[in-house]
């Protein structure tokens, strides 16, 4: 069933991203000077009238290089103007793309793409920061302990079950107990290699868990120990996963914003998606600019004020743009939406933990 659902976030995800940058003008073959070779359409041109493809096209490697130089210097172009204000004036761009002002500013989509693109390589290749290279060092950690103490103590009480019968039957018991005293000074040794402290009860003391609660339903309770049995592969999954389905905050994040605005006549659907797109490639963007940041020995306590700040900020300079909300409307939404945005999160984050318990 994981396997399952990773398969569809690959396929949704890739499907995206060839929606994203696939444009007209690309095909292959040669050319029928009276109908496109795109879409059949008659040509009284060197463009076709009904879908914008040349007329002719090339099968050559010089072509194949044009069109990549004209992608990489159209998205360029397209960023200069994009970018800027997308951190400087959020709502203004959400506003005007929605207006129709399309040709001058990468689509919603494709930046997003872009923006998930460039956090799994720059978080991957410099890691997530010392927070979580801690965290992924206590679940490493956690999980040697726990696989040091469930191979040990299976052993053990085989051996402890084995002296109980030879005891009960009268047979000798020294070999046994002496191979029962070594595997437990080997567990002892094992213990203090790695650090394994135990409670007063005799327990082994877990530092890194998952989750730490018992829900009563068998099922989940099952996932929640199994996750916690290997945490560092969970967080391995999660990772992977973050990326497969980061379109997922899309769908999640817009029954939210709705809720800003219900059964308004003038913002639709189509608005609140554009402005979510928007926002969430924003937020990539700024995570990535901040990890380099941390990289090049930027105070902690700069990155940490602006990661407070200007995300509630960009949030409500672009409702106050992009619906032309007033002042207080906009400053009670961007509450809202502060709240809104945590909830996804958390939905979100929980569906990863799920999706990487039951792979």
């Amino acid at each position: 069933m994981a396997g399952e659902i990773e398969a569809l976030g690959d396929a949704v995800t890739g499907g995206m991203l060839a929606s994203a940058v696939e444009r007209h003008g690309s095909g292959g073959g040669g050319h029928d000077k009276h109908r496109c070779l795109n879409c059949g359409h008659f040509l009284d041109s060197h463009y076709c009238p009904a879908c914008g493809q040349a007329a002719h096209v090339h099968r050559t490697v010089g072509a194949f290089g044009q069109d990549i130089l004209h992608s990489v210097l159209h998205f360029e172009g397209k960023a200069w103007r994009t970018l800027p204000m997308l951190f400087l004036r959020p709502g203004e761009l959400t506003r005007r793309y929605i207006n129709g002002e399309r040709a001058r500013f990468i689509s919603p989509l494709a930046l997003f793409l872009f923006a998930v693109f460039m956090t799994f390589a720059v978080f991957s290749a410099m890691g997530v920061g010392s927070g979580g290279f801690e965290a992924m060092s206590a679940a490493d950690r956690q999980t040697t302990v726990n696989q040091i103490e469930r191979e040990f103590s299976q052993t053990i009480a085989e051996s402890e079950q084995e002296l109980a019968t030879a005891r009960a039957a009268g047979r000798p018991t020294a070999a046994i107990e002496t191979e029962l005293e070594q595997k437990r000074a080997t567990l002892a040794a094992a213990e203090r290699m790695v650090g394994i402290e135990r409670t007063e009860d005799g327990k082994v003391e877990r530092n890194f868990t998952i989750a730490d609660a018992a829900t009563g339903v068998p099922e989940i309770d099952a996932l929640i120990s199994k996750a916690n049995e290997n945490p560092a592969l969970l967080l391995y999954k999660v990772q992977n996963n973050a990326y497969k389905f980061a379109w997922a905050l899309i769908p999640l994040s817009a029954p939210f914003l709705w809720l800003l605005y219900p059964f308004s006549r003038r913002f639709g659907m189509y608005d609140h998606l554009v402005f979510i797109t928007y926002s969430i490639s924003f937020m990539l963007l700024l995570a990535i600019l901040l990890r380099l940041a941390s990289a090049a020995a930027v105070p902690s306590g700069w990155i940490g004020m602006i990661l407070l700040f200007y995300p509630p900020y960009h949030m409500y300079r672009q409702l106050r743009g992009a619906y032309r909300s007033s002042r207080f409307g906009a400053l009670l939404r961007t509450v809202l939406l502060l709240n809104f945005s945590m909830l996804t999160l958390t939905l979100f984050a929980a569906g990863l933990l799920a999706l990487g318990a039951l792979g």
